[in-house]
């Protein structure tokens, strides 16, 4: 069992050592070549990277070179991603036949591998990782470790000011000292609505009974979303030590972890995080040789949505089907085993050890009047840098989408940005400039949400998407309440109509209907958020809906059965590239002539439109 002493030793001995880490300019002629081993970067080979770089320099016995595997660094689109530090060298794509040259040109020769530098936006080669617009107008907050640690080494994480936080709360402050720094940091719930952190946490700890829990929701469903996960692979330890904080602060002795069985990296580094805790005593009994008790269990859950739901979840975690329960009570006044129990989810967490040590006043002076700190969002879509973004409360969302995100590709125009998945809304473009912060987005329809955050170009049919997060919710819908379970099931029934041709105007009028009743009589709030999607899409998009049901057309072309695809011959360059590309020869014309389409012919594929230099093809 190591002291608060022992831990700051082991924090001064591995900080000098990895001083370079954060890229400072530590006096060390060692060089760190960190390898991004994320979920992502996982399914491009990225281990088999991380074996080749300790192979190769094991071979031609290099010495005071280390190979580092890291979480996530956020620009997804780019990898597999290699940094070599202290340079702070960006290396994007890589595959495992590019070591080799990477360690004979930059680590051997030091001579930067100019083919496998990381572009801007603009297309130019950026040698250093800060210097890429995408982190520019980040901050990094929950996400301050992910691709600077070692997810699986607890001395690495110590050195970074790891489990400083809670030796503070454990030798310098009470529990209610702990709860007002919460509420006064002005930190609110990153799962969803966005309810205020210190106040929940306080009601938790109020509560009367003998036993009481910490629970952490990592049960990420949303469609797109992936921030939870990241920072469980990437900073595991970061969510340990809050959550001893918040036992510490609420009462409670015994914590639950519950996560998806579908993130296995992350489940496999959530172990190992807890077993070298507990090998140092930082969880277990006596912590830090106080009387503070506190031990944290994994608890997997089988990839239902509605499992996300606090009270669902508390089900689960019970071992019963996972269904809401009918609130009040809350789960601050009885949630597990009848017990208070104190639920927030993983990106919550990540923000509780940096208030600790950096202050309320701190956390407080970033964002927004009413949503302080920072947001984490997976961006995803028709973006170019699909990733994990982390910024400021109130930044706007042609931040987000343009500079962070380099724009849509292929010259697209934006049309629109999804928040909040199946529970959230649409953002159209006049509202590109909305700030992202909690009452902002509420006024214009849509929600925070967890974080996912799908950009959607010029092509896309916003009636389909519209069924396509409904066909997610039908089928998620745990089936207890008839609200739910039938009225969802028959809005879905009028989209497809409306895709498929068969939809009249009357049906516009049923799903506002349905929509209105369902969001009153559902049980939990997952029901209740159900419709958003459809409402959202209705409100800015109307138009769309009117041309399914009324002209029977979708001029996005998702629709097949109502899709038709002609070539403006205004626009018509005559290159043939359509007619060279399309799959059943539907495209005529020879020569210099203006393409057309056979209407007879054409299966609404496409594939020309994609094809099309000039946009000549809609």
């Amino acid at each position: 069992m190591k002291t608060i002493e022992d831990i700051n030793k082991i924090r001064a001995e591995k900080r000098v050592e990895l001083d370079l880490r954060k890229n400072t300019k530590a006096d060390t002629r060692e060089k760190h070549i960190l390898v991004c081993q994320g979920t992502g970067c996982t399914s491009s080979k990225s281990p088999q990277i991380l074996d080749n770089f300790k192979k190769i320099i094991e071979e031609k016995g290099i010495k005071n070179v280390r190979v580092i595997k890291t979480g996530c660094f956020g620009l997804c689109a780019k990898g597999p991603i290699v940094i070599i530090r202290p340079e702070d060298t960006f290396y994007a794509q890589v595959t495992p036949e590019d070591c080799e040259e990477i360690i004979q040109s930059h680590i051997v020769e030091g001579k930067v591998v100019e083919r496998l530098l990381c572009k801007d936006i603009d297309g130019t080669k950026v040698t250093k990782l800060d210097d890429l617009t995408f982190y520019k107008k980040q901050k990094r907050i929950a996400l301050k470790n992910c691709g600077v640690i070692n997810p699986e080494d607890i001395d690495e994480y110590i050195a970074f000011d790891g489990y400083r936080a809670l030796g503070r709360v454990l030798f310098e402050m009470d529990s209610d000292e702990v709860i007002e720094t919460i509420e006064k940091s002005g930190l609110r719930g990153r799962g969803g609505a966005g309810f205020p952190t210190g106040k929940k946490w306080r009601a938790t700890r109020d509560a009367k009974g003998d036993k009481k829990y910490v629970v952490c929701n990592a049960d990420e469903g949303d469609p797109g979303a992936f921030m939870d996960r990241s920072i469980l692979e990437g900073d595991p330890h970061a969510v340990l030590e809050a959550m001893a904080i918040a036992g510490f602060a609420v009462g409670a002795e015994k914590g639950y972890i519950y996560v998806r069985a579908e993130y296995p990296i992350a489940v496999h580094r959530l172990q190992i995080a807890i077993d070298q805790a507990r090998k140092y005593g930082i969880l277990g009994e006596k912590i830090f040789g106080t009387n503070f008790n506190f031990d944290i269990e994994i608890r997997l859950g089988a990839g239902a949505f509605v499992c996300g739901e606090e009270t669902a979840l508390l089900e689960s975690i019970e071992g019963r089907r996972g269904q809401p329960r009918v609130k009040p009570p809350y789960p601050a006044q009885s949630g597990l085993w009848g017990c208070p129990t104190l639920i927030n989810n993983v990106e919550t967490y990540a923000n509780i050890a940096q208030i600790i040590l950096k202050g309320a006043d701190w956390y407080s002076s970033i964002g927004t009047a009413t949503s302080k700190g920072t947001k984490v969002f997976a961006l995803g879509g028709n973006v170019n840098n699909v990733g994990l973004v982390e910024v400021p409360m109130g930044t706007t969302l042609r931040e987000i989408v343009f500079d962070i995100g380099g724009g849509i590709p292929n010259g697209r125009e934006f049309k629109a940005a999804q928040t909040g998945g199946p529970s959230g809304g649409c953002i159209p473009k006049e509202h590109l400039d909305t700030p992202i912060d909690y009452e902002s987005l509420k006024e214009i329809g849509s929600m925070m949400g967890s974080g996912g955050l799908i950009v959607m170009d010029d092509t896309k049919c916003m009636v389909c998407l519209a069924k396509f997060y409904l066909q997610f919710t039908v089928s998620e819908s745990c089936g207890k309440c008839t609200p739910c379970r039938i009225g969802t099931k028959r809005m879905l029934e009028i989209l497809e109509k409306l895709c498929s041709g068969e939809g009249e105007e009357y049906d516009i009028y049923k799903l506002e209907k349905l929509a209105a009743n369902i969001k009153k009589a559902s049980i939990c709030g997952l029901g209740q958020s159900a419709p958003n999607p459809v409402i959202s899409t209705m409100k800015y998009f109307r138009e769309e809906f009117r041309q399914h049901a009324i002209e029977k057309e979708c001029k996005a072309m998702e629709c097949k059965a109502l899709a038709r695809i002609e070539i403006d011959e205004e626009k018509c360059k005559a290159c043939g590239l359509c007619q060279k590309n399309c799959p059943v020869n539907a495209i005529e014309g020879e020569g210099r002539e203006k393409r057309h389409i056979n209407q007879d012919k054409c299966i609404k594929c496409t594939t020309c439109i994609r094809s099309c230099p000039f946009h000549a093809i809609g």
